[in-house]
């Protein structure tokens, strides 16, 4: 027993939905498209899960965040793919997949084919136990992948009111569940083996700002070790933190984020994997011409830095969604996915941006004292290739990401770019406006993007002359052949 589909979703998270809508919008027929996830909902939006759904009063839960409301875009509710002719296959685990073939086998013992498949995998979240520590299993040891793990880390959450918590990872999900415990009055530890938090990203400078702040509110940090035992009561509920330092922390409720890993076994054999993804072109197509991969699963070309990346961030899942729809539907019109790699995050009052790449020298700007509003320049063999900024307005955060984007050399030296601070984005995207003909003066040189254009003559001058002969040439026949008509 089987069904066939024109097109076949692989995975039910964020870049699923977003993939759907742009199929709708490229006229999809109604019962061609298939998506098939192992959740029992219909596309959501992840980031959700460990801001707002985490919330004490009035929590966010479905429907409410079902995709694509983080792009503030349609809603698309379970009656929305049933109305446009979408069969949602959801509670359902794919066991194995023949590229060669086009099909996919469900453990219900079903055949699915296609003619394209997308892969929408996404990733997993490490377990402790990959790490040589026991314990995951335990009621009140949390991770949060999924709907299925918030819906359980928020019931330990209401259990724990006053207790302790301790949290392991100091990345995203590490600082952004921290800050919801804090909000929901649970004592909060922190441990990481990094010298700071979002060690990945944030330089000392910025991360000690955001961990001062996390220390008024209570949260302390255990940095430089790592977890290495549980200790449990005679329910087998985590009681205890042993960590290598020899520090012993009580704990009532245990929250783990410690990475994740792209969810490619399906492929492996099948498709080019390379670092840890699924290889696509700037199509989102993979080794396999009508396989395409999006979001965390997919490793793709970034066009800005000429190489080979796999990101792990919601905008990188709703672009590359929409890419690789366009690329199938439409692929004479689609270009490259030229994509600036961006991520951001808000948590308690506190609201950054960053876009491009972290490396290189680094040049701090703003009002760091204050913590309202600073940032950070990464400069790299002479050209800026990473901005972040905090607190920033909208028109802000468009001007460092159009400047970012463009990769523009930086002439001037560190000292000058950290008090020029925004200014210096301002001045580079300004500097990329192409002025209109009337106000470009005879014989001036107009610096436009990373090149000088010489204009020798007022070129509106010639066009002007141009269209004078001709509208008198053309007059002066009408009048002729008007004459001839006449005539016969």
């Amino acid at each position: 027993m089987g069904r066939a589909f024109v097109y076949v979703i692989l995975g039910g998270g964020v870049a699923a939905g977003y993939a759907a809508l742009e199929f709708t919008r490229r006229g999809v027929s109604d019962g061609e498209l298939c998506i098939i996830s192992e959740e029992p909902v219909a596309p959501y939006e992840r980031p959700a899960l460990s801001k707002g759904f985490l919330l004490p009063e009035a929590p966010a839960r479905l429907p409410s965040f079902h995709t694509c409301v983080g792009a503030n875009d349609e809603k698309l509710t379970p009656k929305w793919y049933k109305d446009h002719g979408i069969e949602l296959v959801l509670g359902t685990r794919v066991k194995s997949v023949d590229v060669r073939r086009k099909t996919l086998l469900s453990s219900t013992g079903e055949t699915i084919s296609y003619k394209f498949l997308i892969i929408a995998t996404g990733a997993r979240a490490l377990k402790l136990e990959e790490f040589g520590v026991e314990g995951s299993d335990a009621e009140n040891v949390c991770y949060l992948r999924d709907l299925a793990d918030a819906n359980r880390l928020a019931t330990v959450i209401q259990s724990s009111s006053n207790g302790n918590a301790v949290v392991i990872g100091g990345g995203y999900i590490g600082m952004e569940c921290a800050a919801s415990l804090v909000i929901n009055k649970i004592n909060v530890t922190m441990v990481f083996p990094e010298a700071h938090c979002m060690a990945r990203l944030f330089t000392p400078k910025i991360a000690s700002l955001y961990e001062d702040y996390y220390r008024a509110k209570g949260v302390k940090f255990i940095k430089g070790t790592v977890l290495t035992s549980f200790e449990f009561d005679s329910n087998k509920k985590v009681t205890a933190v042993n960590l290598k330092d020899g520090s012993h922390l009580p704990a009532d409720l245990v929250v783990v984020g410690i990475g994740i890993r792209p969810n490619t076994s399906l492929f492996e054999g099948q498709l080019t994997i390379e670092k840890g993804g699924i290889k696509v072109n700037s199509r989102m197509q993979s080794s396999d011409s009508s396989v395409y991969a999006i979001g965390d699963v997919a490793t793709f070309p970034v066009k800005l830095f000429g190489e080979m990346r796999r990101l792990e961030h919601v905008d990188s899942a709703r672009k590359s969604a929409r890419h690789a729809v366009s690329a199938i539907m439409d692929p004479i019109k689609t270009g490259d996915f030229d994509y600036l790699p961006f991520f951001y995050s808000k948590v308690f009052a506190f609201s950054w941006q960053f876009y491009g790449d972290p490396t290189g020298d680094v040049v701090h700007f703003g009002e760091y004292e204050d913590g309202k509003s600073f940032g950070a320049y990464w400069v790299k063999k002479g050209h800026l290739v990473g901005s972040f900024l905090e607190g920033g307005t909208k028109e802000e955060y468009e001007t460092i990401s159009k400047a970012t984007q463009l990769k523009p050399a930086v002439t001037i030296d560190l000292e000058e770019l950290e008090r020029e601070g925004l200014g210096f984005a301002h001045t580079v995207v300004s500097q990329q406006k192409v002025p209109e003909v009337k106000d470009i003066p005879s014989a001036e040189m107009v610096k436009q993007s990373a090149s000088v254009v010489m204009i020798k003559k007022p070129l509106y001058v010639w066009h002007a002359a141009t269209g004078v002969v001709v509208a008198a040439s053309v007059a002066a026949f009408a009048f002729w052949y008007g004459r001839r008509r006449r005539r016969w």
